[in-house]
């Protein structure tokens, strides 16, 4: 499926769609307690229905009501091997995973698209040091492979080269016991603000976990876990939107932040800041204002899903260039996220040069249309229909369908800021 983008003006109020982040957090966290949970503002998503499958494979009972979702743990116990279809989410085959290794039964994983080739080894290394047994696919790939529990507490030693989720995926597993242990990160640390948040996640719900940056200390529960808990809006999600004042010169308010939770792609803001755009903060309400003035200077090591979207700006800032760095594990994304988004920096008429680890981007004088119907990496389509709504004439941006995975609502909120019909040439 194909969508149209016609440029012009994004302006308006929307309210962010829940932390897709939190939701598979709260579900994975829901399905190691003691009493029930009820999930408020929950992203409904492709990728977080995968995860709420995953539960209930592993013995929890999920129910999908409108704006709630209830996990009531322990439903029954697994008896037999199970098979969990992880389809194309790296957070949820993570999450499971370590879920799966408190089993006493085989669990096989499998996956679609490039999940079989993306990086699992850390984490089934750690696993297997507090006492799994792991059956693994053949030499060059991640998936299908079979793990068995139960594990025990312990002290294990993890890489966070290639992804924070392991580290976020033990720390969760490790707090199934009342007995401590401790988790050490080896090597660079990339995506750590998404470990704050599954830190943050757990001590809100009754878990003790001490430490932070390199050495992580799990004692298990602390305080009676609470009965629910509020997602909050999705920094990741509203991003598009401030991304789309700035760029053509808008005007976009998005609320749904009166969460103290933290969230990587916040960063963005600062970006836009610096790239000469205005952002007002009032209560829940994030406002940005364009135009974009100038180019930034920006390392995405800590935020790397903002790369597409700061390709795009930095295609249609007035002024550059722009320097973006710290994010060489994006070629192990749903697409190899680093080449995708030079290529479509380029459709957009932008000139490109770089390194492995570092991008050079010169805007031209204006954003070219652009012809993108192969386009299947969910936020690579959303990046370039934000670019498109720059560009001096319609452009054509597909796969359309591939929102669903982390943003259902895309194209009717495009359309509303818009104020034109829902994908309408």
């Amino acid at each position: 499926m194909i969508r149209w983008i016609r440029p012009g003006p994004a302006r308006g109020t929307i309210r962010a769609p829940g932390s897709k982040s939190y939701t598979h957090r709260a579900l994975a966290i829901g399905a190691i307690g003691t009493r029930t949970l009820r999930i408020r503002h929950p992203l409904d998503s492709e990728d977080t229905r995968t995860t709420l499958e995953g539960i209930r494979r592993l013995g929890a009972r999920v129910a999908r009501g409108t704006g709630v979702w209830t996990v009531r743990p322990r439903y029954r116990e697994i008896s037999r091997a199970t098979t969990i279809q992880c389809r194309q989410s790296g957070t949820s085959l993570r999450l499971l995973t370590g879920l799966a290794a408190l089993k006493d039964h085989p669990v096989r994983f499998v996956g679609e698209g490039r999940l079989p080739v993306r990086p699992i080894e850390p984490l089934l290394h750690a696993l297997e040091e507090l006492g799994a047994r792991v059956r693994r696919p053949r030499a060059g790939r991640s998936l299908p492979f079979t793990i068995r529990g139960p594990i025990a507490p312990g002290s294990v030693r993890l890489s966070a080269g290639d992804s924070s989720q392991p580290v976020s995926s033990l720390l969760i597993a490790l707090s199934a016991f009342d007995r401590p242990s401790v988790v050490r990160l080896v090597g660079p640390v990339v995506s750590a603000p998404y470990i704050v948040a599954s830190v943050a996640l757990l001590r809100e719900m009754g878990y003790r976990v001490d430490g932070s940056d390199r050495r992580f200390a799990v004692c298990g529960r602390l305080r009676p876990a609470p009965n629910s808990v509020k997602i909050p809006g999705d920094a990741s999600s509203a991003a598009y939107w401030w991304a789309a004042a700035a760029i053509t010169g808008g005007n976009v308010s998005v609320t749904g932040f009166d969460s103290p939770y933290p969230q990587a792609d916040l960063r963005l803001l600062t970006a836009l800041e610096q790239m000469g755009a205005r952002v007002r903060r009032r209560g829940s309400t994030i406002r940005v204002l364009g135009p974009l003035r100038r180019g930034v200077r920006f390392d995405l090591t800590d935020s790397p899903d903002l790369f597409p979207l700061l390709g795009v700006l930095a295609a249609g800032a007035p002024a550059g260039p722009s320097i973006l760095r710290g994010a060489p594990h994006l070629r192990h994304k749903e697409s190899d996220r680093w080449a995708e988004t030079v290529d479509l920096v380029r459709a957009f008429g932008a000139q490109v040069h770089g390194t492995k680890r570092r991008l050079e981007i010169r805007p031209s004088r204006e954003v070219a249309p652009i012809h993108r119907p192969g386009a299947t990496d969910h936020r690579l389509v959303m990046s370039a229909a934000v670019g498109a709504l720059a560009a001096r004439g319609p452009s054509r941006v597909g796969d359309a369908l591939s929102v669903q995975k982390s943003y259902p609502g895309f194209w009717s909120d495009l359309a509303h800021l818009t104020r034109r019909s829902d994908g309408a040439p």
